[in-house]
């Protein structure tokens, strides 16, 4: 398994950035936080070429039902969605969840969640235009 699931998309970097917002609240997910990294940059005097966005996802009742299982499964909270310009188009991707698992052998809760999140983030994504 790959550490991470990405898609290319003719799109726009926020044109992409819009359509995962709606995308992920169309499914009871939301955006807590949106990082322009780009822009971060340039308030430190540092210029980066390519337009970087980093979302921050959660489901609130998936993060309390993980984090009572195993608090330090906040470790890996929230979800991050990256959205970046890669030539011509726009690459928008996320860590797997499911990548996480392991270090949580005894856990009975967090695998299924992993998987159950991973799913709804690659159908996000998966409905992006190519």
């Amino acid at each position: 398994m790959e550490f991470q699931y990405a898609v290319s998309t003719s799109l726009g970097v926020e044109e992409v950035v819009r359509a995962v917002t709606e995308g992920l609240s169309g499914v009871g997910f939301g955006v807590l936080w949106a990082l322009d990294v780009q822009a971060k940059l340039q308030e430190k005097g540092l210029d980066l070429e390519r337009p970087v966005r980093i979302l921050e996802v959660c489901q609130p009742a998936k993060a309390k039902e993980a984090l009572e299982d195993d608090v330090r499964i906040s470790y890996f909270l929230p979800c991050k969605v990256v959205v970046y310009q890669e030539g011509e188009g726009t690459i928008a991707g996320f860590v797997r969840p499911e990548m996480f698992a392991g270090f949580f052998p005894g856990s009975k809760v967090f695998p299924g969640l992993a998987r159950e999140v991973d799913a709804v983030l690659r159908g996000v994504l998966d409905r992006l235009p190519g």
